[in-house]
């Protein structure tokens, strides 16, 4: 139960880059990407979970597997990738990575965006397995390797 892999991008639809670590800020999101808003602005986008999004490495090797798309983490566009989570079970509940603690807020599903950007139709194999959206409650630093608890 543990992070594989973190990324970020600068702005939306832009490169995603892999981070070792990356800053947590309650009401924000992760420092440095699309999401990390102004400490006095309001939020881009109307609803909880917009600060943090998650995937399960599994999801994406499923994908694969039975829908024979390959894809790159950073290409599920999530910002934590997780192995050994069950994602949607954190659906309403808090939790801890490191010194973070999240609360999950609803499921992240896959959108016609996301095909657009990778150029292929993972819709049907991302359903319900697309990932959970968070907002972060106590800040910190999230790094690769840290358990999710």
């Amino acid at each position: 139960m543990t992070i594989v892999s973190i990324h970020i991008a600068e702005r939306e639809g832009g490169n995603v880059s892999s981070v070792q670590e990356v800053r947590a800020v309650p009401g924000r999101g992760l420092e440095g990407d699309r999401n990390f808003t102004a400490a006095d602005a309001p939020p881009k986008k109307p609803g909880g979970g917009r600060e943090v999004t998650l995937i399960e490495a599994e999801a994406i090797e499923a994908l694969d597997r039975d829908y024979g798309l390959k894809i790159a983490p950073g290409d599920a566009r999530r910002n934590l990738v997780t192995r050994g989570v069950a994602l949607n079970h954190l659906v309403g509940r808090e939790f801890r990575i490191g010194e973070v603690v999240l609360k999950g807020r609803r499921l992240c599903e896959p959108c016609e965006y996301l095909e657009k950007l990778l150029g292929a139709p993972v819709r049907p194999g991302l359903v319900h397995r697309g990932g959970l959206r968070a907002d972060i409650l106590q800040g910190g630093t999230i790094r690769v390797g840290q358990s999710v608890q």
